[in-house]
């Protein structure tokens, strides 16, 4: 029997799109239309944005240790959080968790590393861009990361917020993020981590001047593999 996967929802886009590639993937590895049990708690998003906006990461770690009591309650196994922005809170949550839990920027890294990816270009919110969940965990790979310019980050972090959170993709944006991925293959970035779990919304049509690392796929694909470990 597969583990039972408990997901920790934030914005209902990026938990749905990671709770679908969980029950589509799994099929290659474990047979056609099986995948482990999965279970998700989501609060809502209104009440994450109060403390992602005010700085309180206590309390942001709060609202993902309450989703992670439920999901316990409900017999989940490991637990998985497809929102990079309140990863900034793990180190408080997962001393205090009921149960273990798979790192999205960790898988992120280890995915450039089996890629002999160097140097990333983070995109995603403004407090991720500029907070230390993937500078941390590309350090501890050995891996350098660079952000976009405050212009361009400001321009990401409104179209995640204005469009992709609310289910809106436009061509229009899809050429911004390939302009900035430009700018930062110009800065010396070999890969573009897609630090928004919406933003694979968005990155899923032309390629771009950039490979990509998807953190919502690398993240399901891990808990696939956990699951069935």
């Amino acid at each position: 029997m597969a583990k039972h996967v408990g997901i920790v929802g934030c914005s209902s886009e990026g938990a749905a799109l990671c709770y679908r590639m969980i029950c589509l993937e799994a099929a290659e590895t474990m047979g056609t239309y099986h995948h482990p049990e999965v279970s998700m708690h989501t609060h809502s998003l209104a009440r994450y944005m109060d403390f992602i906006v005010a700085g309180d990461w206590p309390a942001v770690a709060g609202l993902m240790l309450d989703s992670a009591g439920k999901l316990a309650a409900a017999g989940a196994e490991l637990l998985i959080c497809p929102d990079n922005t309140i990863h900034q809170a793990m180190p408080l949550v997962e001393p205090a968790s009921p149960l273990p839990w798979l790192h999205i920027a960790r898988e992120v890294v280890r995915e450039a590393r089996r890629r002999s990816f160097r140097c990333l270009a983070v995109l995603g919110t403004m407090q991720l861009m500029t907070g230390p969940v993937y500078g941390d965990a590309a350090g501890e790979g050995g891996l350098d990361v660079k952000i976009p310019d405050p212009r361009q980050r400001e321009e990401v972090h409104r179209i995640i917020f204005e469009e992709l959170v609310l289910g809106r993709v436009r061509p229009e944006s899809r050429r911004y993020l390939h302009g900035v991925m430009a700018s930062m293959k110009s800065a010396g970035c070999d890969a573009a981590v897609l630090g928004c779990t919406e933003l694979p919304l968005l990155a899923d049509g032309p390629a771009g001047p950039l490979p990509t690392l998807d953190s919502t796929r690398l993240l399901a694909r891990a808990a696939i593999r956990e699951a069935a470990r």
